[in-house]
């Protein structure tokens, strides 16, 4: 853009000393220096915290399935890559010994609680004793308890979506047997419910960002178009300042200045949720300060815009 308003000038000085209106002194021909130390120190140079510009990042948060009981799979129907609601049905575990448990209990727990009505009768007659009744009340909750467990499991066999959103690289299959445990996931559970756009502004440049602030966006995926979003937060830390406990002593590492993440909230809820994970663009956050330059770089944001049509980095 530096470029472009260079140009300009020197074709309007061109201009003018071929008119005649202006004689090529000294001045003249040092000007264009002149101008662009002048655009350099009091425009381009100050519009890089005025209206910051990063790239953006779309990500959405990715579930790992694990189911919460084991055994054998019996049904696959959820499809790869293929919109879901909340609470559909992604596989389906053999049901078969978790039922056997839940009707076992349930004869148990009838028993019990006519071996509980019995005492409570024999009682109220005179002729049983407290010890009884308060033992049969016992093995009831118990058996109540066991039930409710049992029948969760049960209802675990068939294991659904926790949110709106999708399943990608769907390798499960029928007669597949499942463990319920954390480090062994079976699907990767795409949530699409919200989406998260984050754009990487330099540390010199995001002292004047707060939220609420307005912001322009241009994506790959989206050529020629720039749409609109507001600052929701800036976020507070980055891995390069992050402590984890560990057994061993500081290990010194290169210092470097990493820019910080500030989420953005798209205008556009439709358009948001039809932007894929991993989808990239540009930014530009327009904060209260050097505001002649929000022109300049609402200008440079649309010549990204368009150049994304041939330029794929």
């Amino acid at each position: 853009m530096i470029i472009v308003l260079l140009n300009v000038y020197l074709v309007l000085l061109l201009l003018l000393v071929k008119l005649g209106v202006v004689r090529l002194s000294l001045f003249w021909k040092i000007s264009p220096v002149l101008v662009l130390a002048l655009l350099l120190l009091g425009l381009f140079i100050p519009m890089n915290w005025g209206a910051p510009q990063g790239a953006a990042l779309v990500v959405r948060n990715s579930v790992a399935i694990v189911p919460s009981v084991a055994g054998e799979v019996i049904d696959v129907p959820v499809e790869p890559n293929r919109p879901i609601k909340e609470g559909d049905v992604l596989f389906r575990i053999d049901p078969l010994p978790f039922e056997a448990s839940v009707r076992t209990l349930k004869a148990q727990l009838a028993f019990a609680e006519l071996r509980l009505d019995q005492m409570n009768h024999l009682q109220s007659r005179g002729t049983g004793r407290t010890f009884d009744v308060e033992q049969r009340e016992a093995e009831v909750g118990q058996l109540r308890a066991q039930l409710d467990a049992a029948q969760w499991n049960l209802d675990k066999t068939t294991v659904r979506a926790p949110a709106d959103g999708y399943v990608t690289n769907v390798a499960l299959r029928k007669g597949a047997r499942v463990a319920s445990l954390p480090l062994a996931p079976v699907m990767a559970f795409i949530d699409t419910s919200t989406t998260i756009v984050g754009v990487s502004i330099d540390q010199n440049a995001v002292r004047y960002v707060v939220p609420g602030q307005p912001v322009e966006l241009t994506f790959k995926t989206q050529p020629g178009v720039v749409v609109t979003g507001r600052v929701e937060s800036i976020l507070q830390a980055i891995a390069a300042g992050q402590a984890q406990a560990t057994g061993t002593a500081i290990a010194p590492r290169t210092v470097m200045a990493a820019p910080f993440v500030v989420r953005i909230k798209l205008d556009d809820a439709a358009f948001a949720d039809a932007l894929p994970a991993g989808a990239v663009g540009d930014a530009a956050i327009f904060t209260e300060r050097v505001k002649p330059a929000h022109l300049i770089r609402r200008v440079i944001l649309r010549q990204i815009a368009i150049l994304n049509y041939v330029n794929p980095f």
